[in-house]
């Protein structure tokens, strides 16, 4: 009962009226009266407060006050982060597609079948069932165009098997990538696969033969470095370069500019080409095929 008692005195003592008023000290008369509770003084405060606190944080959030704030990022500096993190996430998926690239390409040269690629064998047997119900039948149309190519090959002499003709290099002209002086020849040292011909920085990269660029790219130990494709299993790379001028997949011919000598690459001791010649997954001394004076 004494706890309820004073509960009902305390709220009386809340909800008691009391009289502000304010009067002129001259003739005492007054200017101005209010009748206030305690309630209605703690209502009014806590939502001053609260109004107060709500504008604060809408023009910390939403103006530019909050760049004020220690510790708060200006808007160039968010712009910076946000365009780190956009090549950082660029540059793992560059690096990942790189490594799958070596790891395919490594595999090719090791006579392995690359991760991902499905055997030859998996796939016969994949589609056996499949071939076994195909039937193939000559048409009319296939016998008038299988007569019409005999007779125009007939006397053609650049006709030949491709099956069995063997590639022979000594016999095939290569153009000299560079002229300049070799430094560094083949197998001097240990891991060596190639020549490295030293030339004026800037000069012009030609391609051996006519091929398919296969891969362009930048790495940490050879710097910028061009691969290209050519017929018959043969294939060149280029190292160390300043700048490329082809991408992958473009179309090259014996001669042409493909990249610009320079010095790139942690493996570099002075602007110069470091060239190798790979025959059947097989590297070659390329001296023996063409002359870099």
């Amino acid at each position: 009962m004494a706890k309820e008692e004073k509960g009902k005195k305390l709220v009386e003592k809340l909800r008691h009226k009391y009289r502000l008023a304010i009067f002129n000290e001259q003739t005492y008369e007054e200017v101005f009266g209010m009748r206030l509770s305690r309630l209605n003084v703690f209502t009014i405060v806590g939502v001053s407060l609260i109004m107060l606190v709500v504008m604060v944080i809408f023009l910390i959030a939403f103006t530019g006050l909050r760049e004020y704030i220690p510790g708060y990022p200006d808007g160039h500096q968010r712009r910076l982060i946000i365009q780190n993190s956009q090549r950082v996430d660029s540059l793992i998926l560059e690096i990942e597609r790189r490594d799958r690239f070596f790891n395919d390409f490594r595999a090719i040269m090791s006579g392995e079948v690359p991760d991902g690629a499905l055997p030859e064998d998996a796939k016969d047997a994949e589609g056996e069932e499949t071939n076994n119900q195909v039937v193939f039948k000559k048409s009319e149309e296939d016998s008038l165009f299988r007569e019409q190519v005999e007779k125009e090959e007939k006397f053609n002499l650049a006709v030949f098997d491709n099956k069995s003709k063997k590639f022979e290099l000594e016999h095939s002209f290569l153009f000299t990538p560079l002229k300049g002086v070799v430094v560094n020849k083949f197998g001097e040292t240990q891991g060596h696969y190639g020549v490295d011909i030293v030339a004026k920085p800037g000069s012009r990269v030609s391609a051996v033969l006519d091929g398919t660029v296969i891969f362009t790219g930048w790495t940490v130990e050879t710097g910028y470095v061009i691969q290209v494709q050519h017929s018959n299993n043969l294939i060149s790379l280029y190292k160390h370069n300043e700048s490329l001028l082809k991408s992958m997949g473009d179309k090259v011919q014996a001669g042409e500019a493909i990249a610009n000598v320079g010095n790139s690459g942690e493996l570099t001791t002075g602007p110069h080409l470091h060239f190798e010649l790979w025959y059947n997954g097989v590297p070659l001394d390329s001296e023996q095929y063409m002359s870099f004076e």
